[in-house]
């Protein structure tokens, strides 16, 4: 019987855990891949607090060892369902008296060939994370609607040019006059990214326009902003989950279930990023320790 039970070894899981384990609590981290989620993909953290410039797989590993020397247990296994207070791996049933899900969201992606080879070297899926890096340079952003919008407006402020790669359309007037008063974005309706270009990182892009046009674009960095795919499917049983798979909560970290916490991604919120994912995961250990003890 553990006090509490973590599922997910991101940013948000390992900050639990650690405020979890500082309260001597008995605490077991389920991870089904690897620690530190998908912070491990950036090159480079330039927007945590107390750092200038890390690596994500050295930031990770900083709250990985953290754990460790607090005491804590990480396992690597893939949970397959919750029934209450008992948690269901493919290897073993475990129980406990508090669960906190910080399974966190994957960025949807293209799909197209290269992707993944060029992720971190001309491809991103955080503009806000990443556009720093692209100072003064040419960048573009495929997106639908307010995405792309919001996206394409903080870079504008950064980059010499951005170009705004819109598949459906979905820009609303409000947006087009925001967008009229900046001289350096450039949007392509109805286009769509076919191929991507460069030896060891991104140069240029095909994209495929409505009347079946190829234009080549030469910029240094795509951001693609088309959503993501939350990790919830197989609590569905047991909480409530809104249209789009995230977790519902009334403030932000209870469930629907009673003793059931969610922190990071994996919730339904507005902002996410590192430092929103390792504050979940602080009030959600907070919140599931002063209800235990109650």
């Amino acid at each position: 019987m553990y006090d509490i039970i973590i599922v997910g070894a991101g940013p948000a899981g390992l900050t639990a855990a650690i405020y979890a384990l500082r309260a001597r609590k008995k605490v077991l981290i389920l991870e089904a891949k690897c620690y530190g989620g998908q912070i491990t993909k950036a090159a480079l953290v330039e927007n945590y607090p107390g750092f200038e410039s890390i690596s994500g797989v050295d930031l990770a590993t900083n709250m990985y060892n953290q754990v460790l020397n607090l005491g804590g247990e990480l396992k690597y296994e893939t949970v397959i369902k919750i029934e209450e207070h008992k948690v269901i791996t493919k290897k073993n049933e475990y129980e406990s008296r508090a669960i906190i899900l910080a399974t966190g969201s994957d960025k949807k992606k293209l799909n197209i060939e290269r992707e993944e080879e060029f992720t971190g070297s001309g491809i991103s899926y955080c503009a806000t994370c990443d556009g720093m890096f692209f100072k003064d340079k040419v960048v573009a952003v495929i997106g639908t609607g307010k995405e792309s919008f919001e996206d394409a407006i903080y870079l504008s402020d950064i980059a010499s040019k951005v170009y705004i790669i819109n598949k459906n359309g979905l820009i609303s007037k409000q947006e087009l006059n925001e967008i009229d008063k900046r001289n350096n974005i450039e949007i392509k309706y109805d286009s769509e990214v076919k191929k991507l270009y460069g030896e060891n990182k991104l140069e240029s892009i095909d994209i495929l326009n409505s009347e079946g046009r190829i234009i080549n674009l030469e910029i240094e960095c795509l951001f693609i902003d088309i959503g993501q795919e939350p990790k919830n499917q197989l609590f569905s049983n047991i909480i409530e989950l809104d249209s789009k798979g995230y977790i519902k909560t009334v403030d932000g970290v209870h469930t629907s279930q009673s003793k059931i916490y969610v922190a990071g991604d994996a919730r339904a919120k507005d902002l996410k990023q590192l430092v929103t994912a390792t504050a979940d995961g602080a009030i959600a250990a907070t919140t599931a320790i002063k209800e235990l003890e109650e």
